[in-house]
């Protein structure tokens, strides 16, 4: 059913398609306190309390969105994307080295992906979906010419690791929770949180580039502007540091367009089996 609903919303407009988004934001923002709470929160420790009715709705079109970028004709969803900086892509290509692609839940994450496959094969860490509905939607989406998916356990990272050792370009989302033994806390806008080593781990093994990217949604549905950013931090400490130096460079890249963060997810969890930081980050 799910997937019948949005290939019929695929259909419609991306303008239309963000409109309806801004409701549905407001409308899981007013119903559901748990939600409301977490958004509210996560914008205060980030010091975007300013930007909270611009999330809400940015959230609810991050949603919908979703029926366009899966489910509408490829060369259709291309059309309402635009690249800036692919040359710093594409010095790395011809230099033969491999690229890992950094990615928050920033704008439409889900559109870099396919951009980026648009001119390069690129191989992405993919988490299943908790609901076996949405496996078939998701893993569709996702897997298409010059995309390739790699399971999130032992397996799909040494596919990771091989495909940079050939030079070929991967792709994770460094801000989301690790499960126990993945990750370390480090500090994310000033308040511990968990976070996966696993980026420097494959950087520095695969001898790779970082770079960051995302996918900043342009208002009115005029489409996305996916933005490739060089990675500045310094990867040189221990894991924890590493971890650190990657969640200053994602907060960099949030304060671009901090409305389009995905503030509800709740990134401060304490993962089952891991022991608590012994003090709270400071910023």
């Amino acid at each position: 059913m799910l997937v019948i609903l949005f290939r019929v919303l695929s259909i419609f407009p991306l303008r239309l398609l963000h409109a309806l988004g801004a409701a549905l934001g407001w409308l899981v923002y007013l119903l559901s306190p748990s939600y409301r709470r977490r958004l509210d929160a996560n914008l205060a420790q980030a010091g975007y309390s300013a930007y909270r009715r611009a999330a809400v709705a940015e959230a609810g079109k991050a949603i919908v969105e979703l029926a366009f970028v899966w489910c509408g004709k490829p060369e259709r969803v291309a059309r309402h994307a635009s690249i800036e900086n692919w040359d710093l892509v594409q010095r790395t290509l011809d230099a033969g080295r491999g690229i890992v692609f950094l990615t928050p839940h920033l704008g439409c994450f889900e559109m870099t992906a396919q951009q980026i496959a648009l001119h390069t094969a690129l191989t992405v860490m993919y988490r299943p979906p908790r609901k076996s509905a949405l496996k078939p939607l998701v893993e569709g989406a996702r897997a298409r010419h010059n995309l390739h998916l790699a399971p999130a356990n032992l397996s799909g990272v040494r596919i990771l690791a091989k495909t940079l050792k050939g030079g070929q370009p991967i792709g994770l989302l460094p801000d989301q929770v690790p499960q126990e033994g993945e990750g370390t806390w480090a500090p994310w806008f000033g308040r511990s949180a968990y976070t996966m080593t696993l980026p420097a781990k494959l950087a520095q093994l695969g001898k790779a580039d970082i770079l960051l990217v995302y996918a900043e949604r342009l208002p009115q549905g005029r489409g996305y502007v996916v933005r490739f950013v060089p990675f500045e931090g310094d990867l040189s400490g221990n894991p924890a540091e590493q971890a650190a130096s990657i969640n200053r460079a994602m907060e960099q890249l949030i304060s671009r367009c901090p409305a389009q963060y995905f503030w509800s997810y709740n990134r401060y969890k304490q993962p089952q089996g891991v022991d608590a930081p012994h003090a709270e980050a400071v910023a």
